[in-house]
């Protein structure tokens, strides 16, 4: 029994090199290739406040993929037509090289997503692909929108979140009035900016639920429906308390705080009152679910 047990050993790791060989030099083509992208990303626009959850969803969206690399892996097949991979991954290098030489962020970002799905399908097949479609579909909120639709939208959503905190903050007795987007508290002004209440901001609130859907996987479509119907509600009044966190911390505490470290403090407090909300929501369809089983 002893030299059976050593030999499949040995076979076992002898597949393991045999695979790692064959996935080496595509890793050493994607670092020859996104190294440089991520570099400029990490140094460019991925430093902004607006741009900022760019490498979270990244880092995310790669953790999903290793935490579902077994059923992928499990999913493989030889059979079945590799042309739409092929295709894919193409069409992703294409979008790489013009995004590169012209500088077009989007197109650039966007070929990390075709190439790797590419490349997935390609070796693995398509079967495999769709076990991992979520991180995938994830990654797309990283990706900028237009410059036109972020500027057509992110205005009336500013004004709705002002008109919230002003009337919230008068109503808790605090002198406060507002002129579109500008609030005026006691002797201060304070505007609020695309990164306070935008469209970037939303979608990274958006993303941050769908990412807790897929991590819980609920088994009761109620609540999972339920919740993700929320998450748009739920990120309009993150927003909301971020702008009265900043607007208060500039009332008590001067304008000086307010635009300096504490202002980066309260993108802190954005996502986690976020998270809080989602996890209090969840927690309400939960006793919800459980109080239907119960009667049914």
């Amino acid at each position: 029994m002893m030299p059976i047990a050593r030999q499949d050993g040995y076979s076992i790791a002898q597949s393991g090199r045999e695979s790692l060989m064959q996935w080496m030099p595509i890793l050493l083509g994607m670092l020859v290739l996104y190294v440089p992208s991520l570099y400029s990303l990490f140094t460019g626009v991925w430093a902004s406040e607006e741009q900022a959850h760019g490498p979270i969803i990244l880092a995310l969206s790669v953790w999903l993929i290793w935490r579902q690399r077994d059923e992928m892996l499990a999913a493989a097949s030889s059979s079945g037509s590799r042309a739409g991979g092929w295709l894919t991954l193409v069409v992703g290098l294409l979008l790489y090289t013009f995004g590169r030489s012209q500088q077009i962020l989007a197109f650039e970002i966007s070929s990390m997503i075709f190439v790797t799905a590419g490349i997935i399908w390609v070796k693995l097949g398509a079967k495999s692909l769709r076990t991992v479609w979520f991180p995938f579909f994830f990654m797309l909120f990283m990706v900028p929108l237009p410059s036109a639709v972020v500027s057509a939208l992110t205005l009336p959503m500013k004004m709705a979140v002002s008109y919230v905190s002003e009337h919230i903050l008068y109503w808790a007795g605090y002198p406060i009035a507002r002129s579109g987007v500008i609030l005026q508290i006691g002797q201060y002004q304070l505007l609020v900016a695309d990164a306070c209440a935008g469209l970037q901001t939303l979608l990274t609130l958006e993303a941050l639920g769908l990412f807790y859907l897929n991590v819980v996987r609920h088994t009761s479509g109620f609540r999972n429906i339920c919740l993700a119907l929320m998450i748009i509600p739920i990120s309009f009044t993150a927003n909301v308390i971020r702008v009265i966190v900043l607007t208060l911390v500039t009332y008590h505490l001067g304008d000086a705080a307010g635009q300096g470290f504490l202002h980066g403090f309260a993108g802190m407090v954005l996502f986690v009152s976020a998270l809080v909300l989602i996890l209090s929501v969840d927690t309400m369809l939960q006793m919800i679910v459980k109080r239907k089983r119960g009667q049914s």
